[in-house]
């Protein structure tokens, strides 16, 4: 398949081979996403893939063919041994995952362990919807080292609002037979849930509710939209902060209880980066992104939620079967991934919390007839939610300072 071909930014405008003539040198890959199934068992209505701009999948392969795997194995071990990579990952993802069976699942990380060399090490892990997690699916996974993460929107009313099977019927009391046996027999599996935000949940309730399996981590999302298309309620060209509003109160709940209860992902980037550390997301800060897709067909892509931009906004116009890992780091939408600052409007370059934000998710940037060279359409949030964490660490570290005896 073809890229897209788009007149705006970064495909028109961003010069990277004067980057590269200025000494500029992209950071290798080391984050695989495979998109093992095409297909999905759920019919969530905000899914950025079956519901979004791009339909692509719909001409794609139900199921990755055995040959695509082999051959996108064999890339990544190219790459790592040309950039002497001493560890990466592999993401088994959808669709949903899963659907590709038991057998097929543990070929494919068979195949990927095997084109690795002993320097490097590998993890391998999923994000599921958890409704396949059978015992017998999960003695495979364990069997084969497969961390899981699983997608779960809080209690049943909050999570069967959206995440429903095709026929209506709603899919919580599956996704929790699945979690409750991840969590209990297989726990060294466990990586944590992914929710995404719905400002129709209560906040605290749902927090308390994802709280139930005692999961490592909790990864809230904020709902892909654009300028062109904003999320729900968020006013593209307001002021309001009606996400941040729902995240503060868990911050606080979380960041006051007398115990660690869990990691929040956002909320802990956002403080390591007040505290002068680096960014591990791709959504937050201005680290390189050093992931690429590969879908059912072989193709190599961009992060795989620009499918909320535009039709065909993932594509590089590459191939594992005719490209390199190494092909894709040049393309612009990769580079604009890896390039911090640069990459930023001009907006997001004088702002006070540019490099704790980083602009937000690219995604989230594009405009339709500029392309991704704006704000976060959900600039007015990361603000609010950045600026209340800040001044709640900076009232800590006072009192800290403060203390008798210091």
């Amino acid at each position: 398949m073809c890229a897209a071909v788009s007149p705006e930014w970064p495909s028109n405008g961003l010069d990277v081979a004067r980057l590269i003539g200025e000494g500029w040198r992209p950071v290798p890959f080391s984050e695989v996403v495979l998109k093992i199934h095409g297909r999905c068992n759920l019919a969530c209505d905000y899914c950025y893939v079956y519901e979004g701009a791009d339909q692509t999948w719909r001409s794609r392969p139900r199921v990755m063919a055995p040959d695509v795997i082999a051959k996108t194995a064999a890339r990544l071990g190219e790459h790592v041994r040309k950039h002497a990579l001493t560890d990466v990952s592999v993401v088994l993802h959808g669709g949903e995952p899963l659907l590709a069976g038991r057998t097929a699942i543990a070929s494919a990380v068979d195949r990927f362990r095997a084109a690795l060399p002993a320097s490097c090490d590998l993890e391998v892990t999923m994000q599921t919807n958890g409704v396949l997690l059978t015992d017998e699916m999960l003695a495979m996974l364990d069997d084969n080292d497969v961390g899981v993460a699983v997608s779960l929107d809080g209690d049943r009313e909050g999570h069967d609002r959206h995440r429903r099977r095709a026929d209506g019927r709603g899919s919580h009391a599956d996704v929790m037979r699945g979690l409750n046996r991840l969590a209990a027999s297989h726990r060294r599996l466990y990586r944590g849930l992914l929710c995404t935000v719905d400002l129709d949940n209560d906040p605290i309730r749902t927090y308390e509710a994802l709280l139930e399996t005692r999961p490592p981590r909790i990864d809230f999302l904020l709902p892909h939209g654009t300028w062109s298309t904003p999320p729900p309620r968020r006013p593209a060209d307001g002021q309001g902060t009606p996400y941040a509003d729902w995240l503060v109160p868990i911050f606080d709940r979380w960041y006051h209880a007398p115990h660690k209860e869990t990691g929040v992902r956002l909320f802990e980037e956002i403080l390591n980066l007040l505290l002068g550390g680096q960014s591990r997301s791709e959504n937050i800060g201005l680290s390189p992104v050093a992931m690429v897709v590969v879908d059912t067909d072989g193709t190599l892509q961009q992060v795989d939620t620009l499918k909320a931009a535009y039709a065909g906004a993932p594509e590089t116009g590459l191939t594992v079967f005719g490209n390199s890992f190494d092909d894709a780091l040049t393309h612009p939408g990769v580079v604009a991934r890896q390039i911090g600052v640069a990459a930023l409007s001009q907006t997001c370059r004088t702002c006070a919390v540019r490099d704790i934000c980083g602009g937000g998710a690219y995604a989230h940037r594009y405009r339709e007839g500029e392309g991704y060279l704006n704000p976060s359409v959900y600039c007015p949030d990361l603000m609010a939610l950045i600026s209340h964490i800040g001044r709640t660490v900076q009232h800590d570290l006072a009192l800290a300072t403060a203390a008798p005896g210091r």
